[in-house]
């Protein structure tokens, strides 16, 4: 009598069994290749096809569910922490007849307000001579893209591509994945009143770099002083013969016109290791409050390269929203208008999920190799002029991994600090706050 435990057509013998799954593994593997080679060549004849099939494998993250909030103008005044895009907000009020002038690409700096013209690109490593030719172009040049890409400004060139006539998915009610968001003028009107401080002009930085009380974090707080320009680090000790200076005796010692300093940046400690960071914009605010879930110093960094004293250059990415606008500039007051181009250095502030990735790269521009593909856009086109030319980066360290918990209004105090922003209230996995 047949056991049962052998499905009806399956080979009770285990050699048997295993040559037939290597069998049906092996024709499954010949169909699959045959398709792929198929779909190569229909491809080849019409690229009408290739293109209609990437658009359609397009991973679902949450990056790509990402939800927005519908604000009123009530609730754009109340709440610092909206998921909205500050480019919308502002497109939403020039349509409404509440800004006098037009958001295009035939604004006149003239019509600005006098605290929007003393604003200057978040992307500090952009040359004068080239914001003054390319005024007109403000906005493609302040694009937060890692690569600088001005692939976009091709949008109205008369050869229409393969990916405009296919229609994309609509994932997210926002318009744009990563929109141009270090555009000095798609700041809220909210935070030139909050933070009138942080939206003066450009200067050069001057920051004091301490640590909490008794902590051990010397070599990492010098370490901060290598990525900062013009930062100094103090030792914050405590014991029986000195004074306990608190945050705000040290700000005010540190923004006193004799001392001059801008900025004021506290390394928080838990269990011998980085675990926050407190930025104080002197001299009365307001202060960040960071946490670090990843601090690692350049040399254990594997083919580190070693720092040089040139002020590097700034790329701000991904900061959309009202808040993810304040911080950016935030970080803009902590490195200099204008950067040593020779030094070829430059530091990346990456948001993704509300997550802040803190890198330091060097680069050098070389010949692309044959066996390199040709640099691309965000859409898919290859850029113009730069067909021959590839950019090789080595990381100089350290590599930070920054999340924003709350901002204070001023600085801070022994207890019931006001703040303006608090994390830790929203519940929604694919609404963020940056």
């Amino acid at each position: 009598m047949a056991s049962s435990k052998f499905r009806v057509g399956k080979p009770a013998n285990k050699l048997q069994r295993e040559s037939l799954h290597l069998k049906h593994k092996k024709e499954k593997a010949a169909k699959k290749r045959e398709l792929q080679f198929r779909r190569k060549k229909e491809e080849g004849q019409d690229p009408y096809i290739k293109a209609q099939r990437q658009s359609k494998n397009v991973p679902v993250t949450i990056d790509h569910k990402r939800s927005w909030d519908d604000v009123d103008e009530k609730d754009e005044q109340n709440e610092l922490g909206a998921a909205v895009e500050a480019g919308r907000l502002k497109r939403r009020r020039t349509s409404d007849g509440s800004v006098d002038r037009e958001d295009n690409d035939d604004t006149d700096f003239e019509g600005l307000s006098g605290a929007e013209k003393e604003m200057e690109p978040l992307s500090n490593g952009m040359d004068d001579n080239e914001e003054s030719e390319d005024s007109e172009e403000n906005e493609e040049d302040e694009m937060d893209s890692m690569l600088d890409s001005d692939s976009e400004e091709d949008e109205n060139d008369s050869d229409v591509s393969l990916q405009d006539d296919i229609k994309t998915p609509n994932r997210a009610t926002s318009p744009s994945g990563s929109s141009v968001t270090a555009d000095p003028k798609l700041a809220p009107e909210i935070l030139l009143s909050k933070f009138p401080t942080l939206f003066e002009s450009a200067k050069e930085p001057k920051i004091l770099i301490t640590t909490s009380l008794n902590s051990t974090l010397h070599y990492e707080g010098e370490l901060l002083t290598t990525l900062f320009p013009n930062a100094t680090y103090v030792r914050r000790n405590k014991h029986r013969f000195s004074h306990n200076y608190s945050i705000r005796e040290i700000a005010s010692f540190a923004s006193s016109p004799s001392r001059g300093y801008t900025t004021l940046i506290v390394l928080n400690e838990l269990q011998k290791r980085p675990s926050g960071l407190d930025i104080v914009h002197l001299p009365s605010g307001p202060m960040f409050h960071f946490s670090i879930s990843n601090f690692v110093e350049g040399k254990k960094l594997p083919g580190h390269g070693k720092p040089t004293n040139h002020w590097p250059e700034l790329i701000l990415n991904n900061f959309v929203t009202p808040l993810g606008v304040l911080t950016a500039y935030l970080f803009r007051t902590l490195f200099p208008p204008q950067a040593d181009i020779e030094g070829r250095q430059v530091v990346t502030l990456h948001n993704q999920r509300d997550y802040i990735f803190m890198r330091r790269h060097r680069y050098v521009f070389r010949d692309r190799r044959n066996t390199e593909k040709k640099i691309v856009g965000r859409d898919g086109k290859e850029m113009k002029g730069v067909e021959d030319i590839k950019v090789s980066t080595q990381e100089l360290g350290p590599r930070l991994t920054l999340k924003l918990r709350r901002v204070d209004k001023g600085i801070q105090r022994a207890s019931g600090q006001e703040w303006e922003w608090k994390a830790g209230s929203e519940k929604k996995r694919t609404r963020f706050q940056l």
